[in-house]
């Protein structure tokens, strides 16, 4: 894989912690932030991807992929 800022070959494969629930990878959810009576975020029926996350060893860029809907 190609680091889209600085050319380099080769980006490191990680993740992006979830420090709200812990239960493991975040996740992008499609749309526009509403949010509930409660302060919180509303996701019931929200479809939803896996964040996927690859760092370039040379420019610490990191690049982000939605690819795997949960």
């Amino acid at each position: 894989m190609k680091c889209t800022y600085c050319g380099a070959i080769g980006l490191e494969p990680g993740f992006i912690m979830d420090a709200g629930e812990g239960r493991g990878y975040a996740k992008w959810v499609q749309g526009a932030l509403e949010r509930g009576p409660l302060g919180g975020a509303k996701l019931v029926k929200r479809p939803k991807w896996q964040i996927e996350v690859f760092r370039c060893l040379r420019c610490a860029h990191l690049e982000m992929f939605a690819a795997n809907r949960v």
